[in-house]
């Protein structure tokens, strides 16, 4: 049942229903790597611990990423003996692959992963999946460094982790706790748009899921666990960390150049309160206001050294007309950025161009006190220049956030769509689908590459792609323009609503 019917740009979030036994409602995924001896003890214990526990029909997916051992014939043997349970091989390395390629394969509307070793103690899996399957979060993390998290291993790995976790909040202002903790879980009908955003085909691929997931205004529900190291995994912790490395400096040029389009997947369900229309509450005015006293702060002071070393070899009126042309096009660009949330070189031109004509007012107010100190005084003081030039750019300020925040980025969110994206539940149905209009309703996918993958005659529907398109990012528009799906809108035959 809905509980909430503002505005979005797909449906809110819905609560699983409790029906349709045969259809798998989780999908787990055990992505594995040459791990002929770990596999059957981990398939038979998780798939013991889901038929105890877990209320709702599951499967588990062993994803082989081109193991050279018996890996595979063991996960074919398991295949056959146990009806929940799927084999898939990939020709090529990398547990971001094997999962990119699986759960965009899945059916089932929640996608979770484990790793193999089953360093997480199971108890833990239904919590992960709850608020996901109860329509309250998007994502789900198992977190070994939560304060109630009971942890056992070595310092090495310890400090390891600790200090991974201080290079992302640093560098990317991550706020979830563990990154690589592998045990997670996702909705599908938010895997089929973040997924394609996501670049890396190794272990950065959670990391990476995490940060675009939580800049894109995503729900990240972390569980602390009881983990027991692995003494031997096959891990390489230097490779893998200098990979990591790798990827945090190319996310984080990525969303300091804007070239992710996550201003499209910010607000992806329609069930945020700060999207509501509330009499005489202007939507997103505290963020901004602090943003941008933020960034106007740093700009005066930025000013002042221009100015001050502009002063060294021109007059007053000169130093200070060059000072502020030149903070003001930075300024424009921060606050663009960080307090409107523009990203994009889209409208960056006319953006500056309208934020000099902002300049030219604020020109106009510090030009004019600083004409009518030297019509006050003849010799004024460097001190007392400084002093109402202060003023004058507080007053300048003021003027500047009203007319950024009504003329040159105002709210665009009822823009209108490219292209439509839906997410559909039907009752009788957990299975969600995806599709698209427009642009994208004659895409084709070739299903032959999921013979080996069958995940049964299920009658709910389901995108398939190939495994090579998954892998390579092909199979979806990453850029795809979202537009706002109310409860009500009924445009499509397959929504009984």
């Amino acid at each position: 049942m809905r509980t909430d019917s503002s505005p979005g740009t797909l449906p809110a979030r819905e609560h699983l229903p409790a029906g349709d036994a045969g259809t798998p409602v989780l999908d787990v995924v055990i992505p594995v790597y040459n791990e002929e001896k770990d596999l059957q003890p981990c398939v038979l214990r998780l798939h013991e611990h889901l038929k105890r526990t877990f209320p709702y029909a599951f499967r588990i997916t062993v994803a082989d990423n081109a193991s050279t051992d018996t890996t595979p014939q063991v996960a074919a043997r398991l295949e056959a003996e146990i009806p929940e349970v799927r084999s898939f091989r990939l020709e090529q390395k990398g547990r971001g692959r094997a999962l990119r390629t699986v759960w965009s394969a899945s059916d089932a509307p929640i996608l979770a992963y484990m790793d193999v070793d089953l360093s997480t103690d199971l108890n833990a899996l239904l919590p992960l999946v709850a608020p996901l399957i109860s329509g309250h979060s998007d994502l789900a993390i198992g977190s070994r460094l939560a304060r109630s998290s009971r942890v056992v291993r070595g310092a090495k790995r310890e400090f390891i982790s600790r200090t991974y976790n201080l290079i992302l909040r640093g560098s990317l202002q991550a706020r979830f706790s563990d990154a690589q903790c592998g045990f997670k879980a996702i909705r599908r009908d938010v895997a089929q748009i973040l997924l394609p955003l996501i670049e890396d085909t190794g272990w950065f691929f959670d990391t990476e899921m995490l940060v675009l997931a939580e800049r894109a205004g995503l729900r990240i529900h972390e569980v602390p666990v009881d983990w027991v190291d692995d003494p031997d995994s096959t891990v390489h912790i230097v490779k893998t960390a200098t990979d990591d490395l790798k990827g945090v400096v190319r996310v984080g040029k990525a969303l300091a150049s804007g070239s992710l389009p996550l201003d499209r997947l910010a607000r992806p369900f329609g069930d945020d309160p700060r999207d509501r229309d509330i009499k005489d509450v202007p939507k997103g005015l505290a963020r901004q206001l602090v943003g941008f006293c933020v960034v106007g702060g740093m700009s005066t002071l930025f000013y002042l050294l221009l100015y001050s070393a502009f002063r060294g070899f021109a007059d007053s009126q000169i130093a200070n007309a060059l000072a502020l042309l030149v903070s003001a096009v930075a300024n424009t660009a921060a606050n663009r950025r960080l307090t409107f949330g523009v990203r994009g070189k889209g409208g960056a031109v006319r953006h500056q161009a309208q934020g000099l004509v902002v300049f030219g007012i604020g020109l106009a107010l510090t030009s004019g006190s600083l004409a009518a100190l030297n019509a006050a005084t003849s010799d004024p003081g460097h001190s007392t220049e400084l002093a109402v030039l202060i003023a004058a750019n507080l007053a300048a300020t003021v003027l500047r956030f009203l007319l950024f925040r009504a003329w040159v980025f105002p709210d665009q969110r009822d823009e209108p769509a490219a292209s439509t994206v839906v997410a559909s539940h039907t009752p009788s149905s957990p299975t969600y689908q995806a599709y698209t209009t427009g642009q994208y309703t004659n895409a084709s996918y070739n299903n032959s590459q999921y013979s080996n993958t069958s995940y049964g005659n299920s009658p709910y529907p389901t995108d398939q792609f190939r495994a090579g398109d998954v892998a390579d990012r092909t199979w979806g528009d990453p850029t795809m323009r979202l537009q706002p799906v109310r409860p009500h809108d009924s445009q499509d035959p397959r929504n009984p609503r």
